[in-house]
C-alpha cells in the first residue's frame, strides 16, 4: 500500500500537477507568422572595442543588447558605440540605473534621481530604446523591498528626451504591480518619453497568477503592447514551503510557458528587446538562449 503523503508533500505534488496542466493549455497557442525577435543577454568582450562587442553579441545569437558602460561625456565612444551596433544590426536595449527613487533620506534620493537623470541622458545620446529602473521603496531597509506606500500614488517626474524612454520595470509590491496599474502610470505621467519596461514574471505574486501566468501574459501584450520599450523574459518555480515563495530560474527549469510568450511578442512587438537576465554564467545564458530559439522554432519564428 502507498503510503500516506504529508501536507507538505501533498502541496508539493499538486502544485506541480497543476502547473503541467496549465502548461499543456497554453502551450496549446496559435502558431505566429514568421517574424524576427531580438533577442539579447550580457555579453562581455576583452577590451573596450564597441565593433568587436556588437559582433560577439551577433556571434551568441543575439540581436539585442544591454547598453555597455559609457561616460555620458564622451562623445567619441558613444558615436562610436551606436554606430558599431547599428551596423552589426544590434539594438541596445536599455541602459539600467538600479537606485531608489522613493529613498525615505532625502539627500540619498536626491542623488539616485541624479543617477537616473544621467542614465536617461546616457540612453539618449547611444541611441538605447530606454532607461530604466524600478520606482523603488519607502523602506528605509531595502531599496527595493515591501512598504505600504510603496502602493501608493507617488511618482518619479522623468525628464523629456527625444528619442529615447524612461519607463520603471513592473514590481511585485511597488508600482507597477499589474498592466492596469501600468497603464495607469502611463495617464498619470502622461509623456510621450514614458514608456512600460515590461517583465511578466515580476509581477507573478500570488497562485492565481503563477497558474494563469499565460493569461497574465497575454494580458500584458494586449494592454500595453503599443507602449513597451524593453522585455525581460524569465521562468519561474515554486518552492512548496508554508509561505508562497516563487524562485527565478533558467529558461526551461520553471512553469512559464515561452511559446505563449513568444507568440504573443512576435504578435505585438516583434521588434521590441526580449532580453535575458539574472543567470550566473555564460553557459546558463546560451541554455536559455536555446530554450526560447526551439521554443521559436516550433512556432516558425525567426531570431537571426
Amino acid at each position: 500500500m502507498t503510503p500516506p503523503l504529508d501536507r507538505r508533500s501533498f502541496l508539493a505534488a499538486a502544485g506541480v500537477a497543476f502547473a503541467g496542466a496549465a502548461s499543456t493549455r497554453a502551450s496549446q497557442a496559435p502558431a505566429t507568422a514568421s517574424a524576427r525577435i531580438r533577442l539579447g543577454a550580457p555579453v562581455s568582450v576583452p577590451g573596450d572595442d564597441p565593433e568587436a562587442l556588437a559582433r560577439a553579441h551577433r556571434a551568441k545569437g543575439y540581436r539585442a543588447a544591454y547598453c555597455p558602460s559609457i561616460r555620458v561625456d564622451d562623445r567619441e565612444r558613444l558615436r562610436a558605440t551606436a554606430e558599431a551596433f547599428a551596423r552589426q544590426d544590434v539594438a541596445i536595449a536599455e541602459v539600467g540605473r538600479w537606485v531608489n527613487l522613493l529613498d525615505p533620506d532625502a539627500e540619498a534620493r536626491r542623488k539616485n534621481i541624479a543617477t537616473v537623470t544621467e542614465g536617461l541622458a546616457l540612453a539618449e545620446a547611444v541611441g538605447a530604446r530606454c532607461c530604466v529602473d524600478i520606482a523603488g521603496s519607502f523602506s528605509p531597509t531595502s531599496w527595493f523591498g515591501p512598504h505600504p506606500e510603496n502602493l501608493s500614488e507617488r511618482f518619479f517626474d522623468a525628464v523629456k528626451p527625444t528619442r529615447t524612454t524612461f519607463g520603471y520595470e513592473m514590481m511585485a509590491w511597488s508600482l507597477p504591480d499589474s498592466p492596469d496599474a501600468a497603464l495607469r502610470m502611463l495617464k498619470a505621467v502622461d509623456r510621450k518619453a514614458f514608456a512600460i519596461h515590461l517583465d511578466p514574471c515580476n509581477l507573478v505574486n500570488s497562485p492565481e497568477r503563477y497558474y494563469r501566468s499565460s493569461d497574465l501574459v497575454r494580458e500584458c501584450y494586449a494592454k500595453l503592447g503599443p507602449q513597451v520599450a524593453s522585455v525581460h523574459v524569465k521562468d519561474l518555480s515554486w518552492d512548496v514551503e508554508m509561505a508562497v515563495h516563487f524562485r527565478e530560474v533558467r529558461l526551461g527549469l520553471g512553469s512559464i510557458d515561452h511559446g505563449v510568450w513568444l507568440a504573443e511578442h512576435a504578435r505585438v512587438c516583434p521588434e521590441v528587446p526580449l532580453m535575458l537576465e539574472h543567470l550566473s554564467a555564460e553557459a546558463e545564458y546560451d541554455a536559455a538562449r536555446d530554450h526560447l530559439r526551439a521554443a521559436g522554432d516550433r512556432l516558425g519564428l525567426r531570431f537571426e
